[in-house]
């Protein structure tokens, strides 16, 4: 849904020499705004505007709309997601072409809550939309957007901002007792034929259905009449994993394949891969939050990032076993000061803001992802090597190695309680460090020459 922009005589107030002022109004979720110019002109001027032969004085006026008018639409249809303040901010304050006394300001009032949201509001727009009306998505979106900046959940607070952005283009700012089974199964076929995937629309929902579930603990709406989840009613699609798992042959020449020396953030994005590859499909945020106290021996033990929240009454921390050739990686790579506070790689650093640490981590994904395209391009693996395919292909190799499911899911930290909560359970350290050595088994066969790229 985009905002409806154009310019109005407004005749409601007539000024001297029986003219009125010329408006901009802007339209968007049945709100409008409207934003006074510094040109006025008689009702007859006003009707003779779009003519072909007026004054230069007209001419000069109605260029001068045209232009705003062009400039005011193209900015509006650039937003991520429409929002007044950012368009003042970014359009009319400052303008020549508006009356800055008559633009009524945004004001930003402090949060009850005492934090100071500002920081956020580039990445998160819904927080500078006024949402006091209880029951629309937007003020639902809203209240758990804050919520999860004040935990420092940065990234859940980027997917459900970008969970209301879809919903809010789909029809608008709704309440949320109008999104009923039809709706979302309207909203779903709206979707596909956008070619979205079912995956993508599962992550559009999931936060939705969170959304109800507060409110509905709120008391905003019951349960009984409201809620369009569950059986028989909606139910969120789902998509069968794609094996995107590697081959050991595979690995075998990514681990043998020799960066050139004049390109150093090859060779590191190569080791963080291997080393996440090593060190049971490690997240890269997990990567990027070890510190040195999580070395504990010849083991990294670590609780992941993703569940620190979730399970914190329950917390099932990850051991590792720390292979030589991790062990190259981190002395290769690794912060020189080894206070147990200290980060084991200069990825973070202390005193970092929680977004900051998003960006951050945002950065060094796309890094190990940019450079092990191109890794991969050079050996003509016609296949993808993200930070991602590195955690599947290690639960891969260990499943056809006979590594109990039990055992893949403890390594991996999976939280899917209805399926693993029967199994999960501590496992022998010596086991890890057998089948650690299973993932570089592709070393004891004879070495090919290595490929240099």
């Amino acid at each position: 849904m985009s905002a409806t922009i154009s310019f109005i005589l407004d005749t409601r107030r007539v000024k001297n020499e029986n003219k009125y002022p010329i408006k901009l109004r802007v339209t968007f979720n049945r709100k409008t705004r409207y934003y006074q110019t510094i040109f006025d002109l008689s009702k007859l001027e006003w009707e003779k505007l779009p003519a072909t032969r007026i004054s230069n004085e007209l001419q000069f006026t109605r260029n001068k709309l045209k232009d705003a008018e062009r400039q005011a639409k193209f900015l509006a249809a650039e937003m991520t997601f429409f929002s007044f303040g950012e368009f003042e901010k970014e359009f009319i304050h400052g303008n020549p072409v508006f009356r800055q006394r008559n633009i009524k300001e945004e004001a930003i009032s402090p949060d009850l809550d005492g934090f100071d949201y500002s920081p956020f509001f580039k990445k998160f727009p819904l927080l500078l939309e006024s949402v006091t009306k209880t029951g629309l998505l937007s003020h639902s979106y809203s209240g758990y957007l804050k919520k999860l900046i004040r935990e420092g959940r940065i990234s859940t607070a980027v997917s459900y901002h970008c969970s209301y952005v879809s919903l809010t283009k789909f029809k608008g700012d709704v309440p949320l007792s109008a999104i009923t089974v039809s709706w979302l199964q309207e909203y779903e076929n709206w979707l596909k034929n956008q070619d979205i995937s079912p995956t993508t629309i599962g992550i559009y929902l999931r936060p939705l259905r969170a959304i109800f579930n507060e409110a509905i603990e709120d008391g905003i709406i019951k349960r009984e009449k409201c809620y369009p989840f569950g059986k028989r009613k909606y139910r969120i699609p789902s998509s069968k994993n794609i094996k995107k798992a590697l081959d050991l042959s595979d690995i075998k020449r990514i681990y043998n394949y020799k960066c050139d020396p004049a390109q150093p953030t090859k060779q590191m994005a190569k080791d963080y891969w291997l080393f996440s590859y090593f060190a049971n499909g490690m997240n890269p945020k997990d990567i990027a939050n070890l510190k040195y106290k999580n070395i504990d021996g010849d083991y990294i033990i670590f609780e992941r990032t993703k569940t620190q929240h979730s399970l914190r009454s329950d917390p099932r921390p990850i051991t590792v076993f720390i292979s030589d050739d991790m062990k190259a990686i981190m002395e290769r790579w690794g912060n020189e000061n080894k206070t147990p506070a200290n980060y084991l790689f200069p990825i973070l650093q202390s005193g970092l803001t929680p977004l900051r640490q998003y960006e951050l981590v945002q950065n060094f994904v796309g890094i190990i992802n940019d450079w092990m395209k191109r890794i991969l391009k050079n050996l003509g693996i016609d296949k993808k090597a993200t930070t991602y395919v590195a955690r599947h292909t290690f639960s891969t190799v260990l499943k056809k190695i006979g590594a109990s499911t039990e055992f893949i899911q403890e390594a991996l930290g999976h939280t899917d309680l209805k399926t693993t909560e029967n199994y999960l359970g501590s496992f022998d350290k010596e086991m890890k460090k057998e089948l650690a050595g299973v993932l570089t088994s592709f070393k004891n066969h004879q070495p090919e020459d290595a490929e240099i790229r």
